[in-house]
Parts: structure tokens; sequence; C-alpha cells
């Protein structure tokens, strides 16, 4: 099969262009570079040869957009601007990236008779509305310009679906991480800051008072989720769907078990609640394992403990 991942230099694209490539695929990458980075696909080329391919453009580019989707059966569409602190600085260039670029992708894979499109959406558009754990079913409460783009671009692959008839389906990812995710970013994820800050003896920074908690998703749970969604039933088109752990824990629990892993402790710096973070998730993730098949293969322990090990092997 020959697979188009967009944002494909990115934390998560990247790694599934690379499950996808070592399981024989053809995969084209379609990043710009703006958060992507050339060091996420060092060594594909040799490793793949022809089987990879890279494309520099921006998803803006309707032109290139088509290009980047000649051909593909499948997209895994990743890029966006990511992070809420990003998008309530710079809503407009937030917007033009993570809504009229999926606008883009999703007539560009419409008119290149595209067999499948899977959508990086995010938990995000739950908001913090109090019940948990969080269904597809409950009413989006978006509480960032990021969240409310994410939650556009649901309704898009929906429409696309129900309009056009292009197959589509929505992960709403709850909190990945994992190696490669960049912890030197103004709006990196807390997995990655804390690691590396222990790692390097700074205080790691907490916002708000660490009792929040959130659902952390592995990276390798998040690419066996794409790879389901791109062979599920087509029953499952037009969804969205939780793809989490099922399980939360507090920032400062996590912190607590990266000391343990550093075998250090390093007092952390406590600063005030970022703008449009959500207090607490937690995914219920029984109609992702009903309808796609998916269960998470590493849970949160190992999946930080990897994450760890590869954080230090790059600090050394």
């Amino acid at each position: 099969m020959f697979y188009l991942v967009t944002g494909g230099a990115g934390f998560i694209g990247s790694n599934l262009a690379e499950a996808l490539l070592a399981a024989g695929h053809r995969v084209r990458v379609l990043d710009n570079f703006l958060t992507g980075k050339m060091q996420n696909l060092a060594g594909f080329a040799e490793r793949f040869g022809g089987s990879f391919e890279l494309v520099e453009g921006d998803l803006r580019d309707l032109a290139m957009t088509r290009k980047a989707a000649d051909g593909v059966d499948f997209v895994l569409h990743q890029g966006a601007l990511p992070s809420v602190p990003r998008s309530v600085a710079d809503p407009v260039l937030s917007n033009g990236i993570n809504v009229g670029g999926t606008v883009n992708l999703l007539v560009a894979a419409r008119d290149a008779g595209v067999r499948r499109v899977v959508f990086a959406a995010s938990s995000s558009a739950y908001g913090d509305t109090p019940e948990l754990p969080k269904r597809e079913s409950m009413t989006p409460r978006p509480k960032s310009p990021y969240a409310a783009q994410k939650l556009a671009g649901e309704h898009y692959m929906r429409i696309f679906f129900e309009v056009y008839g292009l197959e589509t389906i929505s992960l709403r990812y709850f909190n990945v991480f994992g190696p490669r995710q960049d912890p030197a970013s103004t709006y990196a994820a807390v997995i990655p800051r804390f690691i590396t800050s222990v790692l390097t003896g700074k205080a790691p920074t907490v916002y708000g008072d660490g009792l929040q908690t959130r659902d952390f998703t592995f990276i390798d749970n998040v690419v066996d989720a794409n790879l389901r969604a791109c062979s599920a039933p087509r029953e499952a088109c037009g969804k969205v769907f939780n793809i989490a752990c099922g399980e939360r824990i507090s920032l400062l629990d996590i912190l607590e078990v990266v000391y343990g892993l550093a075998a250090c402790r390093v007092t952390p710096a406590f600063e005030p609640a970022r703008q449009g973070d959500v207090r607490d998730s937690l995914a219920d993730i029984s109609m992702a394992k009903d309808q796609l098949g998916y269960s998470p293969k590493v849970p949160f322990p190992d999946g930080l403990s990897r994450t760890f090990n590869f954080f230090k092997g790059v600090e050394r």
C-alpha cells in the first residue's frame, strides 16, 4: 500500500512513517518543517530506499497538497500547528493550518481517489466538562482555538464522508508521548520536559498545582490505532474514536516516577496554570475497542520507562 503521512517529520508522523516503511509499505511524507524536524527522518532514505519519499510543502497550498495526495491509497493526516498555548498566542496562523490545511487535504484526497483519510483529532475538544471518563457521545466544549480547530476538522471529516463518499475516521488522541517528542520547544509536552529537566539537573516547570490528571498514550498505541483505522469496516467511517489507555495520572505523580528512573530529585518550579489547559482527562476507549479492534499494547509505566531511556541516550 501507498501512504501519505502529512506532518510526517513531526513526533507522531515520523513514528507512523517509520512503522509503515518497516512493514513494507510505500510512504510519502508531506511537511513544511515549521515544527517538524529533518532529524526525525534521519536514515529513512538509506534504510528504506525508494519506498520513502519526502515532499517539502505546506497544507495551505492546495496545488502542493494535490501533488502530495496523487496516487496514494491512504492518508494519515497528522499535519497541524500543535499546542494549545500557541493557538492562544496566534489563532489566525493555527486556524489557517489546522482548518484551512485540513480542508485542502480533504479536497485533494477526494479528487485523487484516496481510499481513506485518518485524521489526528484531539481530546482537547472535550474541554473542561467535569464528567469522566470522556465518551465520544458527549457534547464537546473546546476551551482554546486549537481545540476548536481540531473539532472543526472532525466535522469536515464527517461531512466529506457523508457528502462526497470519501472514507474518513477521526482519532481523538489523549496526550501522546514517546521518543522523538521535542522537549526544547516553548510549547513542549510535559513528559519530555520533565525527563530532560531532571536528567540535566534543572528545575522541571509545573504549571498549576500539578494535581491535574491526564490519560497519557504511548506513541506505539497511536501507531497501532492508525493502522487499525485504515483497515476498519466502512461502518466506522465518519465517526470519532478516543485513543488512549483508559487510565489517568497526575503530573506530580509522573514527576515522582521520573525521579525514580533517574535516581535523583530536582525541586520543581511552579508556575501559574496555562490558559486553555483542561483540569482532568480520562478516556472511555470501549468504542475504539469494539469498532476498530484497538487496545493499548503498551501500558503507561512501560511507555514512560522507554521514553526515559530514549532521552537519557540523547542527553549522553
